[in-house]
């Protein structure tokens, strides 16, 4: 995906069919995008490296006491988390296999607990700037602290956690009973505590500074000096230059200009006459905010979310004075709807590689089927939850 996607990216603009300047200003502009998606790439790296993954499925495994259905609320609480604090690409990226691994030694089936992951990697990302990089881009368009972000979003993020679980012990309930042997799992202890605790921190220090009003990029930067400095100290032979994700700036880097791109010739035009454009200054009403919800939803599912947050960003948020309900209903069909194509976000992309390299198979076909049964209930009840708590 990367080497194509990159491709394209050179060759929009070495063409001029994206303009330089404009090339130049989708740089400008997503420059902070970029710097918090490689600090806190580190950051969860290296809270892997601590164990801090590790140790959080073990000890949830021991919590459960061989309760099949305990162990998976707790891998909910732990996914949720995750996604919340460090973004979803780590809970894609790096819990998955974790998770996948816990599974396989207890001797439970993996089905249930892949789609868990992925469902609340994607669904769970709407509660803070962090957590998606949809948000990011959000936030800079209404100018919120991340406080204001979480106070209007904390409903339909609630609505877009428990749905999916819902779903998921219906779809899977199965699957979800009964008892395992519940053995200290491989890996629950560690060589460095020191380290392992001071990831902990370093991860609730960077959602905790972030609530606090500090830019996102600002604080998962401390978090990664910080753990930088300490795995030189204490364990330098992890600090290797796998860190750096040359590969996913590439890819994210390339989907912005590609889209910008696109929109130079139509992309835009087509998924905003999609959004409509009634109520972009006054205030939307339910049919309005799910119209404008369902697009982002749809055209995630057919392009990617990025994509289409970009394309429709500009129809549903004109500015100062601008009703934001439309932009976060945007937010929300872009950030919740993806669960449908594999392709629908970068998040489900990785975490597709990651469980065929724990050699679980999960079809197109199925992901789709079960998704599909997910997200119409959730976006038509978080969008309703939306506009009532506006």
């Amino acid at each position: 995906m990367t080497p194509a996607l990159g491709l394209a990216a050179a060759l929009a603009v070495v063409t001029g069919f994206l303009p330089w300047p404009d090339a130049v200003a989708t740089l400008e502009r997503i420059w902070p995008v970029l710097a918090f998606l490689v600090a806190v790439t580190v950051v969860a790296e290296l809270a892997d490296a601590a164990g801090l993954f590790e140790v959080a499925a073990a000890r949830a495994a021991r919590l459960a006491r061989g309760r099949v259905l305990a162990l998976w609320l707790l891998v909910v609480v732990l996914a949720t988390a995750t996604t919340v604090l460090l973004s979803l690409d780590t809970t894609a990226v790096l819990l998955t296999p974790v998770v996948l691994a816990l599974a396989a030694r207890l001797g439970l089936s993996p089905v249930p607990f892949a789609m868990t992951t992925v469902w609340l990697a994607n669904t769970a990302s709407l509660l803070l700037p962090v957590s998606n990089l949809t948000n990011l881009l959000a936030v800079e368009r209404v100018g919120w602290s991340a406080a204001r972000w979480a106070g209007q979003l904390w409903a339909p993020a609630l609505v877009c956690v428990a749905v999916p679980v819902a779903v998921l012990w219906l779809l899977h309930r199965r699957e979800l009973r009964g008892r395992y042997a519940a053995p200290a799992p491989a890996g629950a202890e560690v060589d460095d505590v020191a380290l392992l605790r001071l990831a902990g921190l370093a991860c609730a220090g960077l959602g905790i500074a972030v609530a606090a009003g500090a830019p996102p990029w600002a604080a998962a930067g401390a978090a990664a000096v910080v753990l930088l400095v300490a795995f030189a100290l204490r364990r330098r032979e992890a600090l290797t230059t796998g860190l750096a994700p040359v590969g996913l700036v590439v890819t994210t880097v390339s989907i912005f200009l590609v889209v910008a791109a696109l929109d130079e010739h139509g992309l835009a035009t087509l998924l905003r006459d999609a959004a409509g454009t009634a109520g972009a200054v006054a205030p939307s009403g339910f049919v309005d905010a799910l119209r404008v919800a369902a697009t982002g939803a749809v055209s995630s599912n057919v392009v990617n979310n990025l994509p289409a947050y970009l394309a429709v960003e500009g129809a549903v948020h004109a500015g100062p004075g601008s009703d934001p309900t439309r932009l976060l209903a945007l937010v929300v069909g872009t950030n919740a709807g993806p669960l449908v194509t594999v392709w629908a976000s970068l998040a489900t992309l990785l975490w597709r590689s990651r469980c065929r390299a724990a050699g679980v198979r999960i079809s197109a076909l199925r992901f789709a089927a079960e998704g599909l049964a997910c997200v119409v209930p959730m976006l038509l009840l978080a969008t309703a939850v939306l506009v009532l708590t506006r």
